[in-house]
């Protein structure tokens, strides 16, 4: 499976100029290949290679292969484009929003992520430094730096693709690298996880993770959102900015460290893990208008992805089971009712009259889900 590790570039200020340059090269040059593919309607890597390569490459001062990536990263970024439009990320069919993305191209900032090669990007390990292609000649012995574990990773696993990425005047290559993948465990049942709003995580062995201090959190920072917004001063955007960025960093840091301790504690009973699926959530969830805020300001995919790349490297089987009426059915004897669940944190059967936490009971049924399924999928149909 493949991973992405960050390193940390240090660059002198001409290293640093030369970096630049080529950010700004390489992002004018995408910008012109997104309208020339929307102008002709080509969207296919190697078809738009024939209307744009010699273009970009002799006006932009770009090598063969940054030509390529660039005309690839165009593509890519239309292909997602698209994907989001079949998933009405930009309003429905006919609204303005929507009609300005389908009929405007693609444009890059001049400090979007560029990617690069074993041809464009060669690493010295033992003396940490990288030589790199630049619009003004190859660049060599740019230092770098990361942690341990990143560097270990670095010198010991096999590099792929890497990104160069300007982020707050810093340095990065984000380097994709292959790790061996272990061969999934036989489960000895399934560690349920039902994913909410009070409760970010709760899984089936009674574990809560972050409540009410993490909602305490997210409230803090949506009423300094309003008032920064309210304000609509240059300083106050800018400020707003700086604070989505810390909060996409805070939200990211949490829902690592749920993942981790879920994994580890399923990997160390030998379980599996089982998740609902959260596909469409936004659409099919129906709260009121101050829980609305709650549902759009975490990221809850992100917690499913992570779970499930963790488990991977874990050899941790993770099983999707269908959500509906977890909440309202009783994990003891299976009798499902609406009444059933009395307020968001207190469940009640009414026919055998077990009393729970709504969300325990949830991740009960989860687990039971993820126990059938599994055993559905690894035993071989008897006719």
């Amino acid at each position: 499976m493949k991973l992405v590790v960050q390193v940390k570039l240090l660059p002198t200020p001409e290293q640093a100029s030369a970096l630049d340059a080529t950010l700004r090269a390489c992002n004018t040059a995408a910008s012109e290949v997104a309208a020339t593919a929307r102008e002709i309607g080509c969207y296919r890597n190697y078809d738009l290679r024939k209307h744009t390569y010699q273009n970009i490459k002799t006006g932009h001062r770009l090598g063969a292969q940054a030509a390529q990536h660039v005309i690839k990263k165009v593509c890519d970024a239309y292909k997602t484009l698209t994907a989001n439009l079949l998933n009405s990320r930009y309003g429905k069919p006919g609204s303005r929003r929507r009609r300005t993305v389908e009929t405007n191209p693609v444009t890059f900032r001049w400090d979007a992520a560029q990617p690069y090669d074993a041809r464009m990007l060669s690493w010295q390990y033992d003396t940490r430094t990288v030589s790199i292609w630049t619009v003004g000649g190859r660049v060599k012995n740019l230092a770098f730096t990361g942690s341990p574990d990143q560097l270990k990773a670095l010198a010991t696993l096999p590099v792929g693709e890497c990104d160069l990425v300007h982020r707050d005047g810093m340095w990065f290559l984000y380097a994709s690298v292959e790790v061996p993948e272990p061969d999934l465990i036989d489960p000895a049942g399934f560690l349920g996880v039902d994913m909410g709003i009070v409760n970010i995580a709760y899984d089936s062995d009674g574990t809560r993770y972050a409540g009410a201090k993490l909602n305490g959190y997210r409230r803090r920072q949506q009423r300094l959102r309003q008032r920064l917004q309210a304000k609509g001063t240059q300083s106050a955007k800018r400020l707003l900015a700086r604070r989505r960025r810390k909060e996409a960093r805070h939200a990211a840091n949490t829902n690592h460290v749920i993942a981790k301790t879920i994994v580890t504690e399923a990997a160390r009973t030998g379980r599996g893990i089982a998740v609902e699926q959260l596909t469409g959530i936004r659409d099919r969830v129906r709260l009121r208008k101050p829980q609305r805020v709650t549902l759009s300001s975490w990221s809850f995919h992100q917690l499913g992805t992570f779970l499930a790349y963790k488990a991977r490297r874990a050899g941790v089987p993770l099983a999707e089971v269908d959500p509906r009426y977890t909440s309202q059915t009783c994990n003891r004897c299976g009798h499902r009712d609406k009444r059933n669940r009395l307020n968001q944190e207190t469940f009640t059967c009414r026919s055998c009259g077990v009393v729970a936490h709504a969300d325990h009971n949830a991740a009960l049924n989860i687990a039971h889900r993820g126990a059938e399924s599994w055993g559905a999928v690894s035993r071989p149909h008897v006719a």
